[in-house]
């Protein structure tokens, strides 16, 4: 049967925090590149993403699961025993789910105007600003919100990682991109930025990225091209 495959985008996509989490995970998988937005948008792509978005995870089966928060969601019912995820109906589900959420609708959808004014050129400097201006003060409320959330514990849901930081870093380090906030103004937040920076799989991802061929967990199987995996879909 084949291995799951993780297309994820580069440069810097929110599929970082997949490739983390699956390296915690610890179990065999292979990894697509796709790099943005040429790659993303092609037709070929679109038959695993038809939005032209990463990251999708395609399965043993070769269906595509697509969205972060789904594809973790997907990989944390695998992860139970390993602390990662919890399992559905507890209440450390729900916190894991509900966390989840806020860093998909609210930490990640912060950085939106950001994104837009760096990649599109084309606008007038005033609508750049304009946008620049709401996303500073988006990134901001994100950061000082989660900070409260996060309470006196080392990691977004208690006194060790789950699946939640792993998507947390994938989007933090956006800041270095746009320069509209200090993190040490938030030391929690800081702090946990500081510990996965540090964490084997956090530094695996960011090779992976950088097109280099880490040692990593062991479970990572190497890369497939995207003519390969269209021959996994199902007829």
């Amino acid at each position: 049967m084949a291995l799951p495959t993780l297309f994820y985008g580069v440069p810097s996509g929110c599929s970082f925090g997949s490739i983390v989490a699956l390296e915690w995970l610890g179990r065999p998988y292979q990894l697509c590149r796709v790099a943005m937005p040429e790659d993303v948008t092609t037709a070929d792509y679109r038959r695993i993403n038809p939005v032209a978005e990463t990251p999708t995870l395609m399965t043993e089966t070769g269906a595509c699961i697509s969205e972060s928060m789904a594809i973790l969601n997907h990989l944390g019912a695998r992860g139970v025993g390993s602390g990662l995820s919890f399992a559905q109906g507890t209440g450390d589900f729900d916190r894991l789910n509900q966390m989840l959420a806020y860093l998909n609708t609210t930490f990640f959808s912060a950085f939106s105007p950001l994104w837009y004014a760096l990649e599109h050129a084309e606008l007038p400097e005033s609508e750049k600003q304009a946008l620049r201006n709401l996303g500073a003060r988006k990134v901001v409320s994100a950061h000082a919100n989660l900070e409260a959330l996060m309470g006196d514990t080392p990691w977004l849901l208690g006194d060790h990682r789950t699946l939640a930081d792993a998507y947390f870093i994938g989007i933090a380090r956006w800041t270095r991109y746009h320069e509209v906030l200090d993190r040490r103004d938030y030391p929690k937040l800081q702090g946990l930025f500081e510990r996965l920076e540090a964490d084997a799989g956090v530094r695996f991802a960011h090779a992976i990225e950088k097109g280099e061929t880490p040692q990593g967990s062991g479970a990572f199987q190497g890369h497939i091209r995207l003519a390969e995996a269209l021959r996994r879909l199902p007829a």
